[in-house]
């Protein structure tokens, strides 16, 4: 089972260094061919040609960067590809995009699976974290040995083409704001001469990611008559938030907006309602 692989960044690189590693043999390519020849020292055959690379290969992957290299990138594969070569791609993009591929391929004699992952360089070296799959439920099935193999679990969200593009971008949603959380937070610590290693000491004892599943409950319930905690004094503490920083000199990223949003509820008549309230139009 010969297999590529396509786009050699800190993900790609990493999945083809383990792979060399369960004897695997594989060919590598990359736009900067210099990182496609960095990983013949563990074993790799690179190429400089994306069309080379491909031929004879039973399995392609790519960690690209977005639907638009993508597409060009297995445009400009596909006079080297192998009859019923199957194309899984690793790379976050849009949902419609991966549905649009799944299609084309598919009439053009290829199975294309997107497979996108909850893994950093780290995961992929040690197979670990997580891949996504959705679609062709046989198509998956025949394939999943082989995912199993590079990651720590595969989630299947069934039958839908494009849901497991959608769960990968919900997911990344949460961690960007999650971190532009943390950053906020931390900029209020500074400006209240809270040190990190308190902040972490405050969180490592009052783990509020366990509120998680019940506050998500909590948002999407579209009942908010039965506050835990009023948006009206939701409200308030942010503006303490706002005020500490900006007596500190310090910088807020995400607070401003939230607070802005409290603001046009609580003109609608919800400063009684939960705070949670403000996600009502969201669900």
């Amino acid at each position: 089972m010969a297999r590529a692989f396509l786009g050699m960044g800190l993900l790609g690189s990493n999945f083809v260094k383990a792979m060399l590693e369960k004897g695997e043999a594989v060919q590598v390519w990359n736009r900067n061919p210099a990182k496609a020849q960095e990983l013949q020292t563990y074993g790799a055959k690179a190429f400089a040609s994306v069309t080379a690379a491909v031929k004879d290969a039973d399995y392609i992957h790519l960690t690209l960067k977005d639907d638009g290299s993508v597409n060009e990138v297995l445009a400009a594969a596909a006079p080297g590809l192998k009859p019923g070569a199957m194309i899984i791609d690793h790379t976050t993009t849009s949902a419609e995009g991966a549905v649009a591929r799944t299609r084309e391929w598919k009439e053009a004699g290829f199975t294309y699976l997107h497979a996108p992952v909850f893994m950093g360089p780290a995961n992929a070296r040690e197979s670990s974290g997580y891949m996504l799959v959705s679609g062709d439920q046989e198509v998956i099935a025949q394939v999943k040995p082989l995912l199993d193999k590079m990651t720590g679990k595969v989630i299947n969200f069934g039958p839908e083409e494009g849901k497991a593009a959608a769960m990968k971008l919900v997911g990344n949603c949460f961690l960007v704001t999650f971190t532009a959380g943390l950053s906020d937070t931390l900029s209020l610590g500074k400006s209240l001469h809270v040190s990190p290693k308190d902040i972490e000491a405050l969180f490592d004892m009052w783990n509020p990611v366990r509120m998680l599943p019940a506050r998500l409950q909590r948002m999407s319930s579209g009942d908010y008559s039965k506050p835990s905690w009023e948006l009206n004094m939701a409200r308030k503490d942010t503006q303490l938030f706002i005020n500490s920083v900006k007596q500190g000199n310090g910088t807020l990223t995400v607070v401003p907006a939230i607070a802005a949003e409290m603001d046009k509820w609580i003109e609608k008549g919800f400063g009684n309602s939960d705070w949670t309230v403000i996600a009502k139009d969201a669900v």
